[in-house]
C-alpha cells in the first residue's frame, strides 16, 4: 500500500482525507477486521446500510455498562421494544412542529452573529458563526440560561474525545437543572420530557438526562461541521460555488450533497447479536462492528462520479444521518438551522472566500470529519 492508502487515524493529513483509503477497502476488504480496534469495520453502501437496519443482528446495545456511568443505554443505545418506547415519548415533544416554530429565533441568531462578523475583515467561522449558532439554540430548547452556556462546547468536544472529567460535569450540571425542572417546570424541552407518557410509560430521570446529553452533542457536532463543511466543498470547488451563489434555491440540494460528500459523522457502532456473513467474511456474534457511514456515500455502486461535489446531484440517498430505527432525530433540526444560517450567510457576504494561506487542521478524532477552524475572508 502506498503511504496514503495506510490507516492512520492519528495522522491530520488522512483526517483531512481519508477517502483513497475507503475506496480502496471498499474494493479489496469491504468487511476488514482491525486488531487494533478491536472492531470489524464495514465499507460498501449496501453493508452499511443492512448494518444500521437489521438491529436483531447488529445490536445497538452495548454489550457492558460503560465504565464511565454517566452515560448509560439511552435511546441511541437501545433495541426494540425499549428503543420504541424511548423514542415515542422523546418524538411526542421533539416534533416537526416544534423544530419549525424555531426558524424565526434561528433566523435572529443567524443575523445577530452576522452583524457582529461586519465589523471584521476576516474570522474563524466556526469560532464565529458555525459553532455558536447550534449551541445557543440547542441551550434555548433545554432552556438553559444564559449565562450557564459558556461550557457547552467545551462539554462537547470532550465527549466526542470521551474526556471523562467533560462527560462527568455535563451529567452533573444537568441533574441539577432536572431537579429544579421538577419543582419549577418552564416553558422548555426538559419540562416537556419530565412530563410525557407514552401508554403509561415516562422517562427515568437517567433517560431525560441520557437525551440532554445526545442533543446537546450530536446537535452541536453535526449542524456546526455541516455548515463548516459546506463553506469548505464550496471552497474546493469553486464551479459549484458560482452555481450557487448565482442561484440560492439550489442551497437545500447543496447541503444534502455536502452531508454526503463530507459526512459529518464518519461511522457508528454496533454490537453482533449473532454470527453474520458479510461480502466473504463471517462475523462472530458477540462482535463490535462500525459501519462506515462516509464510506457509504461514496461507494461508486450509488453514487455516479461519487469522489465529485455535485449541488443539485439526484437522486443522492445518503445515510449520513443514519438508516432504520435510529435514523437521526435531530436531522430535520440540522437541516433547519444549515439552510437558514447558510442562505443569510452567502447573502451577507458576497465575496466570502477561505483563506488559503492558512493551513487546514482536522478536528482530531476519526468519528467526526471536520475542521478544527476555519479561517475566511470576508
Amino acid at each position: 500500500m502506498t503511504s496514503d492508502l495506510q490507516f492512520r487515524p492519528t495522522d491530520p493529513q488522512f483526517l483531512l482525507n481519508p477517502y483513497p483509503w475507503m475506496a480502496k477497502m471498499r474494493q479489496e476488504a469491504p468487511a476488514f477486521y482491525d486488531p487494533e480496534q478491536q472492531a470489524w469495520m464495514v465499507f460498501r453502501y449496501s453493508d452499511v446500510k443492512r448494518a444500521l437496519s437489521e438491529w436483531k443482528t447488529f445490536s445497538s446495545i452495548l454489550p457492558k455498562p460503560p465504565e464511565q456511568k454517566d452515560f448509560t443505554q439511552g435511546l441511541p443505545f437501545s433495541d426494540p421494544p425499549k428503543h420504541q418506547s424511548l423514542r415515542a415519548i422523546v418524538q411526542k415533544v421533539f416534533t416537526p412542529r416544534r423544530i419549525e416554530a424555531l426558524a424565526p429565533r434561528i433566523t435572529e441568531l443567524t443575523h445577530e452573529l452576522l452583524g457582529q462578523m461586519k465589523q471584521h475583515e476576516q474570522v474563524d467561522l466556526i469560532q464565529a458563526f458555525s459553532s455558536p449558532l447550534p449551541i445557543v439554540v440547542i441551550a434555548e430548547i433545554l432552556g438553559i440560561p444564559l449565562d450557564e452556556r459558556k461550557d457547552f462546547k467545551h462539554w462537547s468536544d470532550g465527549i466526542l474525545a470521551s474526556d471523562l472529567t467533560a462527560i462527568q460535569n455535563m451529567a452533573d450540571y444537568f441533574r441539577q437543572l432536572l431537579k429544579k425542572r421538577e419543582s419549577h417546570p418552564g416553558q422548555d424541552l426538559i419540562s416537556d420530557l419530565i412530563a410525557a407518557y407514552e401508554e403509561g410509560e415516562k422517562l427515568t430521570g437517567q433517560e431525560v438526562l441520557d437525551f440532554c446529553i445526545l442533543l446537546l452533542t450530536a446537535g452541536n457536532e453535526t449542524t456546526t461541521n455541516l455548515i463548516t463543511n459546506t463553506i469548505w466543498c464550496l471552497h474546493e470547488y469553486p464551479d459549484q460555488n458560482q452555481r450557487l451563489r448565482n442561484d440560492l434555491s439550489l442551497l437545500p440540494g447543496a447541503i444534502e450533497e455536502v452531508l454526503r460528500y463530507y459526512s459529518p459523522i464518519t461511522f457508528l457502532n454496533r454490537f453482533t447479536q449473532v454470527e453474520t456473513q458479510i461480502g466473504d467474511q463471517t462475523i462472530p456474534a458477540g462482535q463490535v462492528v462500525h459501519p462506515w457511514l462516509a464510506s457509504a456515500n461514496r461507494d461508486e455502486h450509488q453514487f455516479e462520479n461519487a469522489d465529485r461535489f455535485i449541488i443539485d446531484r439526484d437522486p443522492n440517498e445518503h445515510v449520513a444521518f443514519g438508516n432504520g430505527i435510529h435514523f437521526c432525530l435531530g436531522a430535520p433540526l440540522s437541516r433547519l438551522e444549515a439552510k437558514i444560517g447558510l442562505k443569510a450567510l452567502l447573502s451577507e457576504f458576497p465575496n466570502l472566500r477561505v483563506d488559503s494561506k492558512e493551513s487546514l487542521k482536522p478536528i482530531p478524532t476519526l468519528r467526526v470529519h471536520g475542521l478544527e477552524s476555519l479561517s475566511v475572508l470576508l
